[in-house]
């Protein structure tokens, strides 16, 4: 069965029919559905909307409540006629904390019903209805509607947005924003998810394109736009209504509960109140009562309209009810037993299985499932999602949702095409500002000093400045990009500025290289010995596995399901496992252990995981037990708790193979443990182990499979670089359906501390309280104690003793102590899911990576999760730590925009990937060049001590016989400042072109210019043809090219005895000299070789030229 037949099962429906004849009756009409449940109501409200010809408006109670609600009627009526209308500040009056992306939403919906186009079905909650809106008159004259081929001039469109204030900048990436370049406006409405870029060709609309936020570049062309002002804002002058008044009257109603709604509009009508009076006189330009609705208000203007009642308790006890009989999908707790009981039942009584999945593999996993457990339960699939299951008795119709009876969470899904795009981006990172430091590869650590226009010949270049010790200026040519790039060590570490000429970057740079050697050498050295081992190979999965897998509580990511499968590959090969799997906190590491964990079980095999502390051996054996509960897996850990009596009972037994999974620190490397057969180790945080037991496990690891976890992630560069040198699995995308974390910047407030932890105890869950200062923290005990007294404190910290500490955390993870206040050591691997609120003290004086780690702590479970940055007010803090935090309240999900945070993880990840002694030299020569460097030592290795192994990698090396070709020149080759006028932005050009390695890409780098700047101007023309000169000089072996007074001159490769000398392509070379000995001629100059052409006045003859050597 299909999604289409599913729904017509009650778009035909006698009741459905019923409702939508009554609501056509004279007069208000008033109904009452009773027995609705799961997600029936959205089944029937779709259909209802279906037969009828008017808008309907859906209140449900709560933001969550509406968003499933939402998700469950789009997908039977499509996106486009379901809208969404949300509230759009947190709190009244906080005019600095509206959620741009709800104002969007917002102003969306007051769009699409002034434009009177057909209905729309609207969904919202009673925050949403709270705040007035402008009105319909006020909206249309602040409308403003381009269309192609209008009459009119970008000094127009600059006034209207002015007066709309919309804020101009150089490039738009958020709303409300516009820029103007030329002919070329880009602006974002408040009325679009994403920016349009308006093309004019003189006084006329030529073309209007979306364009990306992230990448600038256009991407598909529409008739016509809409450009709104911010409709939310306060601080506008225009008259307020109720959103109801954009209704038309004969609007249909549908309320989960009238009272709710009205007791919640008074609530926040009363938080508004005080924060007015609160307020300076200076501000209050608008009352709460022009601005916002409250419950008699909302009761008056609902008289007006037919309603249908959906919820319990009744606003309007005379209202005509509809029964559905229908109970919610009973729960199976994940056993299939009672399912297949159930399905059996209903079967019997007449009643048809509908089983709804996400997915064909969900399909087949039940087929697979019953067909080991019970081959007669009968069931239809149903290709489609709902939010909840459930039985209609009335018409006999069992449905259930597969994400329930595997027990998975499930989360709503709200329009992200905004939001994700907020993201701080790497380029931001990258991009570099005048004073930062820059590493240049030949001359060591300077501070950048922007771009310079400089006179070459009379004709105008631009080149990078660099400032180096005792002010001495160095150039670079734009051409030589690649050889800068932006300091980066760790967070809050100054660099040394080098001299210019002197020896100490030399070394330095030498130094590094020959350590980073040695560590790529011992690297590859592991890969080749285990290519040559023979290990146990696994056979496929069996039908436990299957079930084992489907039991998860989230769904996997992309990132985990590939490499659920290259660890299976890997298991399933002859040769052992050598897989380093890194991952963000919580995005799912443990889980692909448990698999394979199961896997290696599943065929025999003992296996051992082995954590840094006792904490987490403990932590891993609670994960493991509970999710291989229901399957025959013995699971043990032994660590310093465990009585000798208990230890030795335990390796007894795993020396008999009586135990499956040992769980443990360094122990259970330890001489007196034996295995019976032991096919897989799994390290978590290798980094944390010492030496003593590093060498135990390089030993171990050489057959037998292994799977090491880290929550450092690594860079993209340096993955690239460890290819054939170790097998890498990155966790990149965080679980779809996690909540993101609320997170709010406080001042201190015990008021605010003693209602974040009550709320938290009251719902069953438990606190983090961090409290950075040992000296005081027990002051800070005394004080959460006197604030709740009726809850249980744990206090933890580095400086306790091991036994007392792990009794403590112990106890919090056993959840026998509420609220655990403790120095940061919370921030490593610490997985409570009971534990869904943080409060962090003294939040500015942390790194962001450190904040994103500890706040990863919390927002584990499918419960909604706070946290709460206590820090002082902004205008007291510094520059750097009023960006951190945020950065951080702007992007709660889980890994979205922490490209900042990423950085500092990454280079610890670096550093503890090629052990700890790494951080050092980063820190001496800045991370960016540390790769560079990392990739040549690797290349160089490959290309020698182990060129057997990497034959295939040497071969697509030969393409360019120079490693580089610079070029010197008098042209006037650059971007003009009337192009792009903003310099990052042209440095960032420069930068990108100097990167770009095939005709393909260069052909896109045209495009994207042409298409955010306009027509490519002559110098712009001649520097992208520069690239193309510079691959053909590498293809004929130049190591320089000099295009200067009519001429150009080429130096070949300075080492004389380079294979370069005896290859086809000197040969070639040499033929072409003596035909055209007239224009062309050869000579020494300093001890090289070079190669004189004349007549050569641009970069186009340059290029022709030199194609005529490679075809001669």
């Amino acid at each position: 069965m299909n999604q289409q037949e599913f729904t017509k099962l009650y778009e035909k429906d006698f009741d459905v029919k019923r409702i939508a004849v009554k609501l056509h009756e004279p007069g208000v009409q008033r109904v009452h559905l009773k027995g609705l449940a799961g997600s029936l109501p959205a089944i029937i409200a779709a259909s209802v909307f279906k037969n009828s010809t008017v808008p309907n408006l859906f209140v449900l109670n709560d933001k969550e409540e509406a968003a499933y609600f939402l998700n469950d009627i789009q997908s039977i009526l499509g996106e486009k006629d379901v809208l969404f209308f949300p509230g759009s500040y947190r709190r009244p009056y906080q005019i600095e904390e509206t959620e741009n992306a709800n104002v969007l939403l917002r102003a969306e919906v007051l769009n699409r019903l002034s434009s009177r186009r057909k209905p729309a079905a609207v969904v919202t909650y009673p925050d949403g209805l709270f705040e007035k809106v402008i009105t319909r008159k006020e909206l249309s004259k602040n409308t403003l509607k381009i269309s192609e081929n209008d009459a009119l001039s970008p000094d127009f469109l600059n006034e209207t947005l002015n007066e709309y204030h919309f804020e101009r900048v150089d490039f738009v990436t958020d709303l409300g924003q516009f820029s103007i370049r030329g002919g070329i406006v880009d602006v974002f409405s408040f009325s679009n998810d994403m920016p349009y870029r308006i093309e004019f060709f003189g006084e006329e609309v030529d073309s209007i394109r979306s364009f990306d936020i992230e990448t600038q570049v256009s991407e598909k062309r529409v008739k016509s736009i809409t450009v709104v002002p911010n409709v939310s804002d306060k601080t506008m002058v225009e008259q307020r209504e109720s959103f109801l008044h954009y209704l038309s009257k004969e609007t249909v109603i549908w309320t989960k509960s009238v009272e709710f709604a009205g007791d919640r509009l008074n609530k926040n009508f009363e938080k508004a109140e005080e924060a007015f009076a609160e307020l300076s006189t200076a501000v209050k330009h608008r009352t709460p009562t022009e601005l916002f609705l409250n419950k008699a208000a909302l009761r008056h203007e609902l008289d007006d309209f037919d309603l249908i009642e959906f919820g319990q308790g009744l606003a309007y006890p005379a209202a005509e009810a509809v029964d559905f009989n229908s109970v919610p999908q009973p729960a199976f707790n994940k056993n299939f037993q009672l399912l297949a009981e159930s399905l059996h039942k209903h079967d019997e009584q007449g009643y048809e299985n509908l089983i709804l999945c996400a997915s064909a593999k969900q399909v087949e996993r039940f087929h697979d499932i019953f067909e080991d457990i019970d081959a007669e339960a009968k069931f239809t699939p149903v290709l489609y999602t709902l939010h909840e299951g459930f039985i209609d008795h009335e018409r006999k119709i069992v449905c259930y949702t597969d994400r329930q009876i595997f027990d998975r969470y499930h989360k709503f899904r709200l329009k992200t095409g905004y939001e994700k795009k907020q993201a701080i981006t790497l380029k931001e990172l990258t991009s570099l500002q005048v004073g930062d430091f820059v590493t240049h590869i030949d001359h060591g650590i300077g501070t950048f000093g922007g771009l310079k226009k400089i006179d070459v010949n009379g004709k105008q270049q631009e080149a990078i400045k660099l400032i180096y010790k005792d002010n001495d200026i160095l150039y670079i040519s734009i051409h030589s990009l690649h050889k800068i790039s932006k300091y980066n060590g760790k967070e809050g570490t100054m660099p040394k500025i080098h001299k210019l000429g002197s020896a100490t970057w030399a070394k330095t740079k030498a130094k590094t290289k020959s350590k980073v050697k040695k560590i790529a050498y011992d690297l590859i050295k592991l890969y080749a010995k285990r290519k040559e081992q023979k290990g146990f190979a696994c056979g496929p999965d069996s039908y436990l596995q299957l079930e084992l897998e489907a039991s998860f509580l989230y769904e996997d990511t992309p990132d985990q399901e590939k490499a659920t499968e290259a660890i299976k590959e890997d298991m399933e090969k002859e040769m052992p496992m050598d897989r380093l799997v890194c991952g963000d906190v919580g995005f799912g590491k443990t889980e692909l252990a448990v698999r394979a964990a199961f896997k290696a079980v599943d065929n025999g095999k003992q296996v051992a995981v082995l954590v840094p502390t006792t904490v987490l051996a403990f932590q891993h054996y609670k994960t493991f037990t509970e999710q291989l509960k229901d399957f025959p897996v013995t699971v043990e850990y032994i660590n310093r708790f465990r009585s000798t009596k208990q230890q030795r009972e335990t390796l007894k037994r795993l020396e008999e193979g009586k135990v499956d999974i040992l769980i443990g620190t360094h122990r259970i490397v330890g001489k007196d443990v034996k295995w019976k057969d032991l096919g897989l180790l799994v390290i978590d945080e290798e980094q944390k182990f010492g030496v003593a037991v590093k060498d135990k496990l390089k030993t171990i690891r050489v057959n037998v499979d292994t799977l090491t976890l880290s929550a450092t992630p690594i860079p993209r560069t340096m993955q690239f670089s460890l290819v054939g040198a170790r097998d890498l699995s990155v966790l990149a995308t965080p679980p779809p359906n996690r909540y993101p974390v609320q997170t709010e910047v406080r001042g201190f407030n015990e008021e605010m501390i003693r209602d974040a932890i009550a709320y938290e105890v009251s719902r069953g869950g438990q606190v983090f309280f961090v409290h950075n200062r040992i000296e005081n923290i027990s002051e800070v005990a005394g004080m959460i104690q006197r604030l709740v007294p009726d809850v249980k404190i744990g206090v933890a910290h580095g400086q306790m003793e091991g036994t007392k500490l792990e009794k403590i955390m112990l106890a919090f993870m056993e959840g026998e102590c509420d609220v655990l206040i403790s120095t940061t050591i919370i921030e490593s691997g610490l997985d409570i899911s009971n534990a869904n609120t943080i409060i962090i003290n003294n939040a500015n004086f942390f790194g962001l990576s450190d904040l994103h780690q500890m706040r990863g702590r919390v927002g584990r479970s499918n419960k909604k999760a706070f946290a709460y940055m206590i820090a002082p007010p902004y205008s007291a803090m510094t520059e750097e730590a009023r960006k951190r935090l945020k950065a951080l309240e702007q992007f709660s999900d889980l890994g979205s925009g922490f490209n900042i945070a990423m950085r500092d993880l990454e280079i610890r990840g670096a550093g503890d990937l090629l052990g700890a002694e790494q951080s050092g030299f980063i820190g001496d020569i800045g991370f960016e060049m540390y790769q560079k460097i990392l990739g040549e030592a690797l290349a160089e290795l490959k290309q020698d001590e182990f060129k057997d192994l990497y034959k295939e990698e040497e071969d697509k090396m030969k393409h360019f016989l120079a490693e580089e070709t610079l070029l010197d020149t008098d042209l006037e080759i650059l971007i003009p400042d009337e192009y792009v006028n903003n310099i990052a932005e042209r440095l960032s050009l420069y930068r990108k072109l100097n990167d770009i390695e095939t005709e393909e890409q260069l052909k896109e780098f045209e495009q994207r210019l042409v298409d955010r700047f306009g027509e490519i101007p002559p110098p712009v023309h001649d520097l992208l043809v520069s690239v193309r000169l510079r691959w053909i000089g590498r293809q004929l072996g130049f190591e320089k090219l000099v295009l200067k007074s009519n001429k150009m001159i080429g130096y070949f490769i300075s080492d004389q005895s380079s294979p370069f000398y005896q290859s086809a392509t000197f040969t070639q070379i040499l033929n072409y000299l003596k035909n055209h000995y007239r224009t062309v001629t050869m000579k020494e100059r300093n001890n090289r070789l070079t190669l004189t052409f004349q007549g050569i006045s641009n970069v186009d003859e340059a290029i022709e030229q030199l194609r005529g050597i490679l075809s001669d």
